[in-house]
């Protein structure tokens, strides 16, 4: 089990990373990022500090904690340069907060975390076809999500993926203890959005090679 878009107390999680890693290695997860709200007020205090989480707790967990980062909110231009900082700080995984029918995200925010080159778009609402084909251009993954809310559109963002080639990831966007999946409620995610089992066997196969490319 993998899981690239989660939150700690960094952010509006619920616990210290070292906590959140052990509950998830409790769970036989192979690998976690962890990927606090930020923009450009915090992104120079939660990023080094997963870092050196990521550092201290690899020696001695077989989950493998990667530091990542959300962009959250974020005004479209600004995405650029701040991705560019977030990867500069040491963020091996770069989400965007995507255009969820949940919040105000304003327009345009998915084509700018496209064009910026953030690893996951995260839950990107009705994320149109043109932004998918550029995400398949780019290798930007498309996030299916297990957040209550967020999920609603988890159906076009699977299908959509099908008709351009977009990768796709499941996610959980965890924030406590039990938002955590295990594998059998990510194959739910997947299937629930309309994908076949297959479908999601290559998910995973794609999901362990983003992770390997960051060891």
């Amino acid at each position: 089990m993998i899981d690239l878009h989660t939150h700690s107390l960094f952010s509006d999680g619920e616990l210290v990373p070292a906590e959140h890693l052990r509950r998830v290695e409790n769970l036989g997860y192979e690998a976690i990022a962890i990927t606090d709200h930020a923009d450009s007020s915090n992104l120079d205090f939660i990023i080094p500090r997963i870092v050196q989480a990521a550092a201290d707790l690899n020696q001695y967990s077989s989950t493998k904690l990667i530091p990542g980062i959300e962009l959250t909110h974020v005004p479209p231009p600004m995405f650029a340069e701040l991705v560019a900082k977030a990867r500069g700080l040491g963020a091996k995984i770069i989400v965007g907060h995507g255009e969820t029918v949940m919040e105000p995200v304003k327009a345009g925010t998915n084509l700018a975390a496209i064009l910026a080159g953030v690893d996951i778009l995260a839950h990107p609402g009705f994320i149109t076809r043109d932004e998918a084909l550029l995400a398949a251009e780019k290798g930007v993954f498309l996030e299916l999500t297990g957040r209550k809310g967020h999920s609603l559109t988890n159906g076009h963002v699977a299908q959509i993926a099908t008709d351009t080639g977009a990768l796709l990831v499941v996610n959980a966007d965890a924030h406590g203890p039990g938002d955590f999946m295990t594998a059998k409620m990510a194959k739910t995610v997947a299937l629930g959005a309309g994908l076949s089992a297959e479908r999601y066997g290559k998910i995973r196969k794609d999901m362990q090679a983003l992770v390997d490319r960051l060891k």
